[in-house]
């Protein structure tokens, strides 16, 4: 029976391990970087927090002026009106982050606390289709999480709006950091 998938799995991950032999270094200073800008993260929240609405309202903002400019500059083009409203919408958004980031931010918690839980939920239902599979259990505790975590913020609206994004940016940036850590370890000890 003829694969039908070109990829040799075998290889490429014989190959990432060559790799991370190689350059082993590399992985683990990224991943000391990665811990402590997470750490300052977790110590500072609100700081990062406004960092990351700034961040997206300039590229909103840019984005949008440009989308504007383009939309402009080919009129006649099918669904043009569509276009220039969408970068109008994008450009007034990423001006209010920037002018208020700290309304941008409630906005944001906002629409990721939604996000969390509705994914909680889809989590939470898709575990129970999947119980006769094996560690189905994953999934619902993963689906149970997202929930709780959106239940936490919700609970604490708006004080949470003004630093959670920043505390889960500091703890991806912490678990990224020490994965990066134990993985280059790991290779440079089969040296």
């Amino acid at each position: 029976m003829e694969k039908d998938n070109p990829i040799d799995f075998q290889e490429l991950q014989l190959s990432i391990i060559d790799y991370l032999q190689k350059h082993w270094k590399v992985f683990f200073w990224e991943g000391v970087f990665f811990v402590i800008l997470g750490t300052l993260a977790i110590v500072a929240p609100h700081v990062f927090t406004m960092g990351i609405t700034i961040f997206l309202g300039w590229l909103l903002l840019i984005g949008g002026i440009l989308q504007v400019v383009r939309a402009a500059s080919i009129y006649n083009m099918p669904g043009f009106g569509l276009w220039f409203f969408m970068g109008i919408l994008q450009a007034v958004i990423g001006y209010f982050f920037l002018k208020e980031p700290g309304q941008g931010s409630l906005t944001l918690t906002l629409v990721v606390t939604v996000f969390f839980a509705l994914e909680g939920l889809a989590k939470i239902y898709l575990a129970f289709m999947m119980r006769p599979i094996a560690h189905w259990g994953r999934i619902l505790f993963s689906g149970i999480t997202a929930l709780l975590l959106a239940i936490v913020v919700w609970a604490g609206w708006p004080a949470t709006g003004l630093w959670v994004l920043g505390l889960l940016l500091g703890i991806n940036m912490v678990l990224l950091g020490w994965t990066l850590i134990t993985l280059s370890l790991q290779h440079k000890l089969s040296e």
